[in-house]
């Protein structure tokens, strides 16, 4: 994976007095307040409290180059409240956002607004991109070449592998061709309608199959190409999380260079780059390296690999799911075939030819992609290191009996401050980065170190020497700027302590009654947050069956689709697991009642977890704690975010969990959330539930009965 840009430049006759063009003068800071003014009026928002004290303390952190957590709860305005004082500051940032949805609202919104605003005082209007990686934008050469084809393999040369002209595939694929002729950006997501990913990967490519802008006969023409250039310009460049990973930890030139960073969404940011630096070892992937290289591979080279291949096909088979704390050797053995077997395949393919392009170059170049990645993949499973995971997966994705080999990073933190502070200054800022009432644990995952923390308040004097050499100690403050919401007048925490402790059967009675009448209370209105999707969908059965109300579920469309059903109906209740606890932004009516069904810790079995849990306890730390309850916490956090999106938006949010109330850890999950009026009385929460129901809607639909 690697770096290319979607830029959104506003024309500008301007533009040389950009960042990106050469040195700028800073805004003066008394000036702040009047930019952030302009900013506001201009996106049609009003200014808070919260979002002025953040925005100061972006331009202290960017002044004396120290980095900051910033904890601001939902409605405050971040955005602005970091783009103002970056924009004034005069250098380039980069802002890394966990989703799509953040950076659409970023580069189509929020930057074009801001920067008109602001151009009366800074006198020049910044330019802007969106950087993604290559696999994100059409491949003319594909488009108009084809696929590099594949034995058993339905690629994209003629149609008719495809399923013919009318077959859902082929039909994608044409499509995708005419739609190269039409499209200035060539980025998937300016697509409508979409296409599946099957056909999309017949007509993109990742950085290692790229032929490269000289050899391509596209290269002048090619979208990824073009959209980088843009970007090159640009002074605030827009990009997620997994980007940054590979920029931070595998120090790839994915970024251009700039002296702010700011991280949206930070409470993703482990996750994210966790999940870039993971690697994994499937059956599927060998088969494919096979046959990808017979066409240009030496045959030794192809035969010692599908050797390999029909050898590991056999093990996995059978291999029980599970952490490996040391390959068994007849593993070993395996993984070290594939690996000596795909080195052979790169020998024998050889670097792209120097000479024009042919159709073999495309083929040798996807061949060679697949064999490196076999290559490092077994690697680094070879290398037994004390810093990765290692552990069996099976997974339906890979068919039926196959399981696959994955790789992980023990912790990310020591990556992350390693790559992320040492030549810039960085804010971190999320609704939910105080867990427990504490930076401490969120600072430690992102690289942060207690030891380095500065008093939130700036005092005159308190900033020490700017951090710099190979040991420098990243500095930083933690500020909560809170939210513009009265959360104990807004909402309601409720635990349900007489519930029975939950076990591992998802079949709960008790519990299930207890959702029944809550959402009889609220006439609907439910989001159900469920710690597993076989929970949620027992709940969701058990509901359909007691209930008048509409029951939406996870899974049984697309999630997009599931939430706006959701919000257009106030009766109707929406039940999923892990991405409704984050993904969810329902104001208004529509939303008055959020259900967690219990504390969604990590899985005892989940290798990664497990892992980073005993490596704590090991160092004389509380495992439990630092992992699996931190963990929850978060989720918690951002689950009981879902309730409170408006100035005017009630409801409650009820924990179906009693260990929230009776055990002693349970005032950490209480303290991680938003500061609701608190209570276990559940008389009380169904009182509240009907007021609140009956001053949105006179009708309801009732309990069936019998």
């Amino acid at each position: 994976m690697t770096n290319d840009s979607e830029s959104q430049l506003p024309a500008d006759d301007e533009a040389d007095g950009s960042a990106a063009a050469g040195a700028v003068e800073a805004v003066p800071r008394a000036q702040l307040p009047e930019l952030l003014h302009a900013a506001v009026a201009a996106v049609g928002g009003v200014e808070r409290p919260g979002q002025v004290r953040m925005a100061e303390a972006v331009a202290d952190a960017v002044d004396n180059g120290e980095h900051l957590l910033v904890q601001a709860g939902t409605g405050t305005g971040k955005s602005l409240a970091y783009l103002v004082p970056a924009l004034a500051h005069g250098d380039r940032v980069v802002v890394a956002t966990a989703t799509l949805a953040l950076q659409r609202q970023l580069v189509e919104r929020d930057l074009p607004r801001t920067v008109e605003a602001l151009h009366p005082v800074l006198r020049r209007r910044p330019l802007f991109a969106m950087l993604k990686g290559r696999s994100n934008y059409l491949c003319l050469h594909r488009a108009n070449e084809g696929t590099p084809s594949e034995e058993g393999e339905g690629l994209f040369d003629p149609v008719d592998a495809l399923g013919g002209p009318t077959g859902k595939l082929g039909q994608d694929v044409l499509r995708l061709r005419e739609w190269a002729d039409e499209t200035d950006t060539g980025d998937r997501d300016d697509m409508s309608p979409g296409v599946s990913d099957k056909a999309w990967a017949q007509l993109s490519v990742t950085s290692k199959e790229c032929l490269g802008a000289t050899r391509c006969a596209y290269g002048q023409e090619c979208f990824a190409e073009k959209a980088r250039e843009r970007a090159k310009l640009a002074d605030v460049v827009v990009t997620n999380h997994a980007m940054l990973a590979i920029d931070a930890i595998e120090g790839a030139p994915v970024l251009p260079e700039h002296e702010l960073l700011i991280v949206d969404e930070a409470h993703e940011l482990v996750n994210r780059v966790t999940g870039a630096a993971t690697a994994e070892l499937t059956v599927g992937a060998v088969n494919r390296a096979v046959k990808r290289a017979a066409r240009l591979a030496n045959e030794k080279a192809v035969d010692a690999l599908q050797g390999a291949a029909e050898n590991y096909h056999g093990l996995m088979e059978t291999a029980q799911p599970g952490r490996v704390e040391e390959l068994p050797e007849y593993l070993a053995y395996a993984v070290t075939a594939i690996r000596d077997a795909s080195r052979q395949v790169i020998t024998s393919l050889g670097e792209t030819r120097d000479k024009a392009l042919t159709d073999e170059d495309a083929v040798r170049k996807q061949a060679m992609a697949s064999a490196e990645a076999l290559h490092e993949t077994a690697e680094r499973l070879l290398a037994d290191s004390e810093y990765d995971v290692v552990w069996i997966e099976r997974s339906d994705r890979y068919g039926l009996g196959t399981a696959s080999l994955r790789v992980a990073p023990l912790s990310v933190s020591g990556l992350l401050r390693e790559g992320l502070y040492k030549e810039r200054s960085v804010v971190l800022t999320s609704a939910t980065l105080k867990l427990g009432g504490d930076f401490t644990g969120v600072a430690a995952s992102v690289g942060l170190p207690s030891e380095a923390r500065l008093p939130d308040q700036r005092t005159e004097g308190d900033a020490p020497e700017a951090a710099s050499g190979e040991d420098a100690v990243p500095h930083w403050r933690g500020i909560d700027v809170g939210s513009p919401f009265k959360y104990p007048k807004q909402g309601i925490l409720y635990v349900a302590r007489h519930l029975a402790d939950p076990g591992r059967d998802p079949e709960r009675p008790d519990m299930l009654d207890e959702l029944a009448e809550l959402i009889g209370a609220a006439g609907g209105r439910t989001l159900g947050l469920f710690s597993s999707m076989r929970g949620a969908q027992a709940a969701a059965e058990a509901m359909r069956e007691r209930l008048d109300n509409r029951i939406l579920l996870q899974g049984e469309d697309t999630l997009g689709e599931l939430i706006r059903e959701f919000a257009s109906d106030a009766t109707t209740c929406l039940f999923g697991t892990l991405s409704l606890w984050q993904g969810v932004d329902v104001p208004g009516s529509a939303c008055q009642l959020v259900v967690m069904d219990r504390i969604p810790f990590p899985r005892p079995d989940d290798p990664l977890m497990s892992a980073r849990q005993r490596d704590v306890e090991q160092r004389g730390g509380n495992g439990f704690m630092a992992v699996a309850a931190t963990h929850a916490a978060l989720l918690m956090a951002q689950g009981a975010g879902r309730l409170v999106r408006a100035a005017d938006d009630r409801g409650v949010v009820a924990v179906l969990d009693p260990r929230v109330e009776t055990k002693r850890y349970g005032s950490f999950f209480r303290s991680s959330m938003p500061e609701f009026w608190y209570t276990t009385d559940r008389n009380q929460v169904r009182r509240s539930l009907a007021a609140i129901d009956a001053s949105a809607a006179p009708v309801r639909p009732v309990v069936k009965r019998g």
